[in-house]
C-alpha cells in the first residue's frame, strides 16, 4: 500500500518539473533539441533531488528509526528543553543530496507541535514534534530551517496517530535535526555514521521488563 500511495518523486517537485519540461518542449519545437537539452537535464536533476524512495522498515521491537537521511553529528546525554527531562540527543545533518522527506521514528500519537525557545534566529526557527508511543515512551524531533532559509513542512497534526516510518514532513535541500530519546535508550549508531530515514535504527527503547528478562 505504501508503494502505491506515494510516488518516487515528491509532490513538491511536480510543478517545477512540469514547467521545465513544457518550456523545454517549446524550445525543442521552435528551435532544436540541442537548445532544449539544458532544461531536460535540469528536470532530471530536480527529479533526482526530490526523489522519495520506498524504505523497508526494520521489524525491531521498540526500535526507533531515523527520521531523516543524513550524517550523525553527535550522540550525547542532555537536558531535554521541551519535556524537561534527561534524554539522549542525536543530532543529524541532512546533506544536499540526501532525500528531503522526513519520517516518523516510532508508531504512536502526536502529543504536541513544539517551538524551540532559543535566542538565536536558527534556534527560534526550529519546529518540534512530540510523539508518545503506545508503551508510554516520549520521542521529540526538532527540525531546523533548510539550507536556503526555508521552514520545514510538517504533514502531521496534534492528536493524530502516526505509523513508524510514515512520511511526516519535508525539508527542501536538507537541514539539521535533533532527536530526543529517553535517557535509558540503547543507542545503535555512532557519530560519523550515514543513515537513512525509516530504514536504519537510531536505537531501541528499553523498559524495566526488558532489563529483567535480559
Amino acid at each position: 500500500m505504501a508503494r502505491s500511495r506515494y510516488p518516487l518523486v515528491a509532490r513538491q517537485a511536480w510543478l517545477p518539473i512540469a514547467v521545465t519540461l513544457v518550456v523545454a518542449g517549446l524550445i525543442w519545437y521552435f528551435l532544436a533539441l540541442l537548445w532544449a537539452l539544458p532544461l531536460l537535464v535540469l528536470a532530471t536533476l530536480i527529479a533526482w533531488l526530490f526523489r522519495d524512495p520506498y524504505r523497508q522498515i526494520p521489524s525491531t521491537p521498540l526500535g526507533v528509526v531515523s527520521p531523516a537521511d543524513g550524517l550523525v553529528e553527535s550522540v550525547d546525554t542532555v537536558h531535554d528543553p521541551f519535556l524537561q527531562r534527561d534524554a539522549v540527543r542525536i543530532v543529524l545533518a541532512m546533506r544536499g543530496g540526501d532525500v528531503y522527506t522526513t519520517r516518523s521514528p516510532v508508531e504512536g500519537k502526536v502529543m504536541d507541535m513544539l517551538q524551540a525557545a532559543g535566542e538565536g534566529e536558527d534556534e527560534s526557527a526550529a519546529h518540534g514534534v512530540w510523539i508518545k508511543t503506545d508503551e508510554g515512551d516520549d520521542i521529540v524531533i526538532v527540525m531546523g530551517r533548510g539550507r536556503l532559509g526555508n521552514p520545514p513542512r510538517c504533514f502531521v497534526q496534534c492528536g493524530e496517530r502516526v505509523g513508524q516510518g510514515q512520511r511526516c514532513g519535508f525539508i527542501n535541500f536538507g537541514s539539521r535535526l535533533e532527536v530526543y530519546l529517553p535517557a535509558n535508550s540503547r543507542i545503535e549508531i555512532r557519530p560519523g555514521s550515514h543513515i537513512h530515514a525509516g530504514a536504519d535504527l537510531l536505537g531501541v527503547l528499553v523498559h524495566k521488563t526488558d532489563r529483567a528478562i535480559s
